[in-house]
């Protein structure tokens, strides 16, 4: 027996998200692999295969949100929607007091990965904060991070302090990409993870927008969203590390 079109579709959705695995896709969209798995084989009560149900198709289109649901219901267009080209911040819908926000910071540049595992890092126990910037093969990660449709990102890092509040608080987490901290690298205006080392050899690493210099190409004026924070220009040899901040999460709840 022939499986139905929009069976077969669900199928294409399974190896195209989930290398095929009907258990992991099961648990990323919150429907049993009994179910799931019947789509594909033949019921033995009635020799048919169910159809696929409004429950299924909600749940996909809610976890992977680039899948057209069009497509998905009638096998018109292409799978996946076109992607975004334009300068956005995009703030996800409303999630529940118990669950994290994100927000995703694209660029017209953004390269957007359908599904990567983004290494959190424990800055307060890390050796050496300019290390992490440079190499981060020696540092061990705390945890792992998966967030659909997020550009590439290389780490991300609780965020302390409260030099950006509101816009990030203490406790968020940030996603960066290493960049080089050459002038010509630097998207003004943009917000950075910054990594600095004063005259002393004290290490600090910062949060802040970065903005063009009234001293000259050779200097870069860090700004907070903190209004309390007074702005402070710093050499770019002080520079040690910089990366482009790519998203946040914030939990609001523990319980």
């Amino acid at each position: 027996m022939e499986i139905p079109l929009e069976n077969q579709r669900i199928r294409t959705v399974i190896e195209f998200f989930c290398d095929g695995n009907e258990l992991q896709f099961s648990k990323e969209i919150g429907i049993s692999q009994p179910r799931i798995n019947r789509l594909f084989n033949i019921d033995p009560r009635n020799s048919k295969y169910p159809l696929v149900t409004f429950d299924i198709i909600k749940a996909i289109i809610n976890k992977f949100i680039n899948v057209s649901a069009e497509w998905l219901v009638t096998g018109n267009g292409e799978m996946r929607k076109p992607e975004i080209n334009s300068y956005s911040d995009i703030s996800p819908k409303e999630n529940s007091v118990n669950g994290p926000q994100s927000n995703i910071f694209k660029m017209k540049t953004d390269k957007m990965v359908q599904k990567q595992s983004v290494p959190l890092y424990d800055i307060q126990a890390s050796a050496s904060v300019v290390a992490l910037f440079r190499d981060t093969n020696n540092e061990k990660p705390v945890d792992h991070i998966t967030i659909p449709n997020l550009p590439k990102c290389d780490g991300a890092i609780y965020v302390s302090g409260d030099s950006m509040y509101p816009l990030l608080k203490s406790g968020d987490i940030i996603m960066y990409k290493k960049l080089s901290s050459h002038i010509d690298n630097i998207f003004w205006g943009e917000m950075y993870l910054v990594s600095l080392v004063n005259d002393d050899g004290d290490e600090f690493v910062m949060v802040k927008w970065v903005q063009k210099s009234e001293k000259g190409d050779e200097f870069i004026k860090l700004v907070s969203e903190n209004r309390h924070h007074q702005p402070k220009d710093f050499h770019l040899n002080n520079v040690k590390g910089l990366a482009l901040i790519k998203a946040s999460v914030r939990v609001n709840s523990m319980y």
